[in-house]
């Protein structure tokens, strides 16, 4: 593969299989490990699974400790599981807070971030007849529970950042949900300035800024070809 997930025999894009992270590390998505995360600690190498071969030679391979992506090399160490692959970055990178107090507001934040976005990441795999319903419940859950949270946050403490007025892992989640939510609602945030000014502030943040520049490696939203690719070699 090449070009951060686009095949250039058919035009085709896809999530990576592995990302290799620092001098010789590696990541495997099922949908989306969080792409944010990995530019702003380091760079990072994608590999990708094309056929199911691939996927059941990982698990035969005993790569795969639950049979299931994400995978990363990173220090050695094979890891899975999406939360605790992100949770790691984020401590190598000085992006985990300065204490356990930070720590668990972090956790907290993310969580709730990582439940909101669920919807955003099944849709492209709604059926047709489904997604006028599912795009209903993004924008309520978005707008009803998870964004006010993080408007009053914001107001509260009259900081820049989440936590500790200092940039980290529970930041790069926001943006990046707000990003995602934008896509399918454009004015989603138009109840809230907060918010608002947040993500101007983050989209300025220089690595942010340049991964959101065309040719980044950031993913363009799942089409077709993507769709077929997961659900065949997945079998969701």
């Amino acid at each position: 593969m090449e070009g951060g997930g686009w095949r250039p025999s058919d035009g085709c894009w896809l999530q990576p299989a592995w990302r290799l992270v620092d001098p010789r590390h590696s990541v495997s998505d099922r949908y989306s490990v969080s792409d944010w995360c990995f530019q702003l600690a380091s760079i990072f190498e994608e590999i990708f699974l094309e056929t199911k071969e691939q996927y059941e030679k990982l698990i035969k391979d005993g790569v795969l400790m639950f049979q299931q992506v994400p995978l990363v090399e990173i220090d050695g160490m094979k890891m899975v599981q999406t939360r605790a692959i992100l949770s790691y970055i984020a401590g190598k990178y000085n992006l985990y807070g300065n204490d356990l107090k930070e720590r668990a507001l972090i956790d907290m934040y993310v969580e709730g971030i990582t439940d909101m976005m669920q919807t955003i990441l099944m849709f492209p795999f709604s059926p047709p007849e489904a997604k006028e319903k599912n795009l209903d419940s993004v924008k309520e859950r978005a707008t009803n529970r998870y964004f006010p949270v993080f408007e009053k946050v914001l107001k509260e403490h009259g900081q820049d950042f989440l936590v500790g007025n200092k940039f980290s892992w529970a930041d790069v989640q926001l943006i990046e949900a707000i990003l995602a939510v934008e896509e399918k609602i454009p004015a989603v945030l138009s109840g809230f300035p907060q918010l608002q000014a947040f993500k101007i502030r983050m989209s300025n943040v220089p690595t942010i800024k340049k991964f959101l520049q065309p040719g980044s490696p950031r993913k363009p939203p799942p089409d077709e070809c993507y769709i077929e690719t997961v659900q065949k070699i997945l079998k969701i």
